[in-house]
């Protein structure tokens, strides 16, 4: 089962707002794919929460992209920041992502994000979104999402 960003926000308010806020805190985030041979590849990747949609947007014929056009799920970790607090918490979404091939939806995207063009366009479903942070400074919580779920928390100390 997957959602998308809207379907997320809509079940789960506070949690997107959080993970909007964690991501728009830094422009560079970490994305995994996976290569040919199954194994992991980790890249920077700029992001945007845009009409509902979360939009990975690519160089063309990158690796990453290539990686998800063969296969499509993904981890996205948000930027932690610098030091050790990580403001807001750790935020990480896994998904799959679908490449836009509609040239009225990728102009759409173009005009309203600028992109360099030609570019690869993405919009993911989801399938898990984790927030992990610390409260007063004893608790490990993490917060786990996933479509079709309520949010469970789960407290360390």
């Amino acid at each position: 089962m997957t959602a998308n960003w809207a379907a997320f926000a809509a079940a789960e308010p506070d949690l997107a707002r959080t993970a909007e806020e964690r991501f728009g805190a830094f422009t560079h985030h970490v994305l995994a794919t996976l290569r040919k041979d199954g194994s992991p590849r980790t890249t920077g990747l700029e992001v945007r929460f845009l009409n509902g949609e979360l939009w990975l947007g690519m160089m063309p014929d990158s690796l990453k992209a290539l990686d998800l056009r063969r296969d499509p799920r993904f981890a996205l970790q948000a930027n932690p920041g610098e030091g050790q607090s990580m403001g807001g918490g750790d935020v990480r979404i896994s998904g799959r992502a679908i490449e836009v091939e509609d040239p009225a939806q990728k102009a759409a995207y173009g005009e309203e994000v600028e992109p360099p063009e030609p570019f690869h366009l993405f919009r993911t479903e989801l399938t898990e979104v984790v927030r992990t942070y610390v409260e007063d400074d004893k608790y490990l919580v993490v917060q786990v999402w996933q479509p079709g779920r309520p949010v469970r928390t789960i407290k360390r100390t």
